[in-house]
């Protein structure tokens, strides 16, 4: 497996990304076509597409922040789940990053969010916050309650969250 940093939202394998992206997330969880296209000039953001044997398996959004890497978007592909490829991409992302954080649904949500609860969980994630609110990506969207992960135990989780809310959401 390998990830394949994307500089460009005019690489094929960029558009494949947005349109899995918009099918997979609500409105309110996603940024609009425009805010898609802003990232790849971003300094701290970095778009993979995660690749096995030259196939497009999945991608990543990943901010690096100043102590440790936010995972906006992780996605494997739908034909290609059930097949160890997010436990492997969770696995390379521990071998290069110490400390990781993400959002997920809380588990009220529906049976896909508790599934994707236990897979962060079996992956050396905990919950850190389950009162963290999502900021809105923008006007006529919604802020969402969800659930702030990471594999280790931050001293401060106030000052992790507005990291996320000042870069990631800014």
């Amino acid at each position: 497996m390998e990830f394949l940093q994307l500089f460009s939202p005019e690489d094929f394998r960029s558009k494949k990304i947005y349109e899995s992206y918009c099918a997979s997330f609500i409105e309110d969880e996603r940024r609009s076509g425009k805010q898609f296209q802003q990232l790849f000039a971003h300094p701290k953001v970095k778009v993979f597409s995660v690749t096995d044997q030259w196939e497009s398996v999945g991608y990543m959004i990943l901010w690096e922040l100043s102590s440790f890497v936010f995972i906006e978007h992780l996605e494997i592909f739908g034909k290609y789940r059930n097949r160890k490829y997010g436990s492997q991409m969770i696995a390379d992302l521990f071998r290069n990053y110490a400390r990781i954080a993400l959002e997920s649904e809380p588990e009220n949500q529906d049976n896909n969010s508790r599934r994707r609860i236990s897979f962060y969980q079996r992956n050396g994630f905990t919950i850190i916050d389950e009162t963290y609110v999502q900021p809105s990506y923008g006007e006529g969207k919604k802020p969402l309650s969800l659930l702030l992960f990471a594999n280790w135990k931050p001293e401060n989780i106030d000052r992790i969250k507005e990291e996320i809310y000042d870069v990631v959401y800014a």
